[in-house]
């Protein structure tokens, strides 16, 4: 499931710019409703602490006045009669106002027990003890937030304001206790409302963000298949072109571009087509020039020996110069038939261990000549595939060949491997190898890595090119290994079967690193 959502966040633009906006939205949405939740609560707590505080003033100062009265005719003294006056005026001295709770409570440390009074069986507990010693130590008035307990029923939060009333010698703690319950109710509509118009309002941004993620990526993605199908060679595919907007000027300038590139693609196709056409002409038809060359220079070469110095080496020259002029006509008007499509598949079965005999064999006497060992190993059992042995001989012909050319004297690898679904023979020097600018281009036509070097074997550079056509004819892999001063290795891979794929390793490995001889 992760792998899933990762891969449609790298390809898909849309899921990118939603899911950013809605990750942004949410954070300024919720921050913003975080910082106005915490000014309505404060302010909404502080008025009504204001207010509380307000109205327990005023039953305060008419509790005060009961025991002013009562000290008119004499010390006043704690009894049942004051503590009931003290109690109803301070119970009934904010009429129709807030709800609240009193408790009448014994403030002095010494005498004798004060009676206590108390609304609604709150309980003692519900003022705290900080708050008590703060009253009778410092006789002002203070005030907390806390808890409102009942002996029944359930406990709410609240505020608690206290007070010390002296009476006579002794004193009564006041407290009064306003629930917050409904307060409480209240934020927490505030706060529910808040959040829900929130995640809607995040909602509907991420809903219109996807509507116009969609609207500006569709133009985007048909462009991407319009381009696939012009990559593909359907040169007439354009975009549709709606409304001025900047989308319609990207498709206009995708339009010309598409144009342009289809004019200059047919031009190519037709200067290609004419090169092709004049290979193939001028090699057909210096065929017949160049056979009645060939039998005059064959008649001279004959002649020879008869010939003075001079002319004898004008004579061989000759000869050479017709056998490479001829291999080069033979190469040309093959490349053509690569570029016309026109090179056909004759496949028989055959096993590429006699192929590779067959082509040591040819090449022993030029390896002779540059002193060069030639090594063939093989499996003992038959290496079978259905293959056009002309051109796999070709193939391993120019390997060998360009070994030899190349290995400066030192003995040539020629390895021939099968597995289940294709064969491979690989051909490794020791010469003077090849570095990664050659690696990139030697398999381009006419390309040598060398060309300042004397070259011992005519060749036309084209030999390797054309073992990669041949190569790619038979769905295979042609492959190159080198390195500077360590020689180089190349390795041809072919399915058993015609018209077969071969897979993504080989019979045999390419790097020398890997190979045991």
């Amino acid at each position: 499931m992760a792998s899933r959502l990762l891969l449609r966040w790298r390809r898909s633009l849309a899921t990118r710019v939603v899911t950013m906006t809605l990750i942004a939205s949410a954070i300024l949405v919720g921050g913003a409703m975080a910082f106005l939740l915490v000014r309505v609560t404060n302010g909404l707590v502080d008025a009504n602490t204001s207010k509380s505080i307000a109205e327990a003033n005023v039953g305060l100062a008419a509790a005060e006045q009961v025991v002013l009265q009562a000290s008119e005719a004499g010390p006043p003294t704690a009894s049942e009669g004051l503590a009931d006056a003290i109690m109803n005026a301070l119970v009934n001295s904010n009429e129709g106002g807030a709800a609240y709770e009193v408790l009448l409570l014994d403030g002095a440390s010494t005498g004798a027990p004060m009676p206590e009074r108390g609304t609604n069986l709150v309980e003692v507990a519900s003022v705290p003890p900080d708050l008590r010693a703060q009253v009778r130590t410092q006789g002002e008035r203070a005030w907390t937030y806390s808890e409102i307990r009942y002996v029944t029923g359930p406990n709410e939060p609240g505020l608690v304001v206290g007070s010390l009333i002296p009476v006579g010698s002794q004193a009564y703690q006041v407290y009064y206790l306003f629930p917050f319950g409904e307060l409480q109710g209240t934020l927490d509509l505030v706060r529910s409302t808040a959040w829900a118009a929130g995640i809607i309002l995040v909602t509907l941004l991420g809903l219109l963000m996807l509507f116009i993620a969609r609207h500006v990526v569709r133009p985007v993605r048909q462009a991407a298949r319009t381009a696939e199908l012009l990559r593909a060679g359907f040169l007439e595919q354009r975009l549709p072109v709606k409304g001025e907007d900047d989308l319609a000027a990207l498709a206009l300038s995708f339009n010309d571009m598409a144009a342009s590139l289809q004019t200059q693609i047919r031009q190519l196709e037709n200067l290609s087509r004419l090169q092709q056409r004049f290979v193939s002409d001028v090699s057909h038809e210096l065929r017949t020039p160049l056979t009645t060359i060939r039998m005059a220079g064959d008649m001279i070469y004959s002649q020879r020996d008869d010939l003075p110095p001079a002319l004898s080496r004008s004579a061989e020259l000759l000869h050479d110069q017709i056998d490479r002029f001829e291999t080069l006509l033979t190469d040309l008007l093959e490349i053509s038939r690569f570029d016309a499509n026109a090179a056909v598949l004759e496949a028989e079965t055959v096993d590429i261990r006699t192929v590779a005999h067959r082509v040591v064999s040819a090449a022993q006497p030029l390896a002779d000549s540059a002193g060069t060992q030639l090594r063939l190993s093989g499996p003992d059992e038959e290496c079978l595939a259905e293959c056009d042995p002309r051109r796999i001989e070709r193939v391993l012909r120019n390997l060998v060949s360009n070994a030899i050319e190349h290995g400066e004297g030192q003995p040539i690898d020629i390895r021939v491997g099968a597995d289940d679904r294709s064969v491979a023979v690989s051909v490794r020097d020791h010469g003077r190898g090849l570095d990664e600018k050659d690696l990139t281009r030697v398999f381009d036509r006419f390309w040598r890595g060398d060309p300042s070097r004397a070259r011992t074997i005519g060749g036309t550079g084209l030999g390797l090119s054309i073992a990669m056509e041949d190569t790619r004819l038979h769905g295979g892999r042609l492959a190159v290994w080198g390195r500077p001063g360590q020689g180089a290795s190349f390795r041809l891979t072919i399915p058993r079967e015609a018209g077969g794929l071969v897979g993504a390793g080989s019979p045999l490995p390419l790097d020398p690193e890997e190979v045991t001889l």
